[in-house]
């Protein structure tokens, strides 16, 4: 079956950010995401998946471990496993990008509370 936005299961997350969910097995998840300008998510980690953002448009700002980092579109950066980490658009455009989670991060997201 071919998969897009269009035919996937969504949810709403945050302050109106989108997911859509374009694979989701025990060992694999993959989301497209969309996020307004000005949102975030909150910190956490995950004591067993790496991430991988792919940013399709737009300039996505990762908080990991700490470091800020920009990635734009066509970009991607991973996060290992155990690190402290949130993406956050903090431009006046909205942001879409890709995270492919391995596992999947079912039941394996911590939040730090602040």
């Amino acid at each position: 079956m071919i998969h897009s936005k269009n035919n996937s299961e969504h949810y709403t997350w945050g302050n109106q950010c989108d997911s859509w969910i374009l694979k989701n097995t025990q060992d694999l998840s993959i989301k497209q995401e969309k996020m307004p300008a000005g949102t975030s998510e909150k910190l956490h980690y995950h004591k067993v998946a790496e991430q991988f953002f792919y940013i399709l448009k737009g300039e996505a700002v990762l908080y990991i471990r700490g470091e800020k980092f920009l990635v734009g579109q066509g970009e991607s950066i991973s996060v290992e496993p155990g690190s402290k980490h949130f993406i956050s658009n903090e431009s006046t455009e909205e942001i879409e990008f890709l995270v492919i989670s391995n596992p999947c991060t079912d039941h394996d997201r911590i939040e730090i509370k602040e």
